[in-house]
């Protein structure tokens, strides 16, 4: 039987269309340069050209030109074996930062009271994301060295400091941040078990006090207080670091002592209520 007559309906391919190559994004020389110094700060040590464009994922040609820059301007030194570190010129601009910072200011005026009042060194700590650093230190004279200097970086989960840094947030939150950060300390004593440490961390900053022993070094104990805030967060904390033995013969003596100049610190700050007699 014949088709009937009619207008044929005919439909032409359509090629799927071509996919989107995503736009190349150009980084400026300012983010290539604080890529390469947040680098060789991260890691805490010195570094090569190669080292340094492999971690930041830049061409080693740029790379090499940019360290070249930051060398010649004291941004970075460079060091005998041809590896780079941090410059004199940000020291410097890091002395100028802390002298605008009132926390810091009252701070470095209570640590070196508390240094001559015990007789031991006292460091000022914060906290730069997994880790505590040492913002600040008073040291006493005497044989007994501490080995962490201004800037030392260490796992949160190895000091005294590190714990009560935490020691406000949630627990969920005290978790999380130990369970990814918590690290094997090099005595082996650090605990890094992450709920044990969210506990210890929470318990510290209640009681305002936080005590570790040969966690970190062998022999060596730190005492510390939390600062806290006018919301009532840790903002930064004050520690006394000694010999085991002192604080095993005396812990009271000390927790006593870093308790107090915790606590003036908050009240000249206008972050606590003054004590009334």
């Amino acid at each position: 039987m014949p088709r009937p007559a009619g207008r044929t309906s005919i439909k032409k391919a359509v090629a799927p269309p071509a996919p989107q190559t995503p736009p190349r994004t150009r980084v400026s020389g300012i983010d290539r340069s604080l890529q390469v110094l947040d680098y060789l700060y991260k890691t805490g040590e010195p570094a090569g050209g190669y080292a340094i464009a492999k971690a930041v994922g830049a061409p080693l040609s740029t790379v090499y030109v940019i360290v070249e820059e930051l060398v010649q301007r004291d941004m970075l030194v460079r060091r005998p074996d041809g590896n780079v570190w941090l410059g004199p010129r940000l020291y410097h601009y890091g002395l100028a930062y802390a002298r605008s910072l009132t926390l810091f200011s009252e701070a470095n005026h209570v640590m070196h009271d508390l240094c001559r009042e015990v007789e031991e060194t006292v460091q000022i700590c914060g906290r730069d994301d997994d880790h505590m650093v040492v913002l600040a230190m008073a040291e006493a004279p005497g044989h007994f060295r501490v080995m962490s200097d201004v800037g030392t970086r260490v796992p949160l989960n190895w000091t005294a400091s590190g714990r009560l840094l935490i020691g406000h947030l949630p627990e969920a939150e005290r978790i999380a941040i130990f369970r990814r950060s918590a690290r094997i300390s090099p005595t082996q004593r650090a605990e890094t078990d992450a709920k044990k440490l969210a506990d210890i961390a929470r318990k510290a900053f209640e009681e305002r006090i936080s005590i570790q022993i040969s966690e970190t070094d062998y022999s060596v104990a730190c005492v510390a207080s939390p600062i806290r805030d006018a919301s009532g967060a840790c903002a930064a904390t004050i520690s006394i670091v000694l010999p085991e033995s002192k604080v095993t013969a005396n812990p009271g003596h000390y927790a006593v002592a870093v308790q107090e100049a915790a606590a003036k610190i908050e009240r000249n700050l206008g972050w606590s209520e003054p004590q009334r007699n």
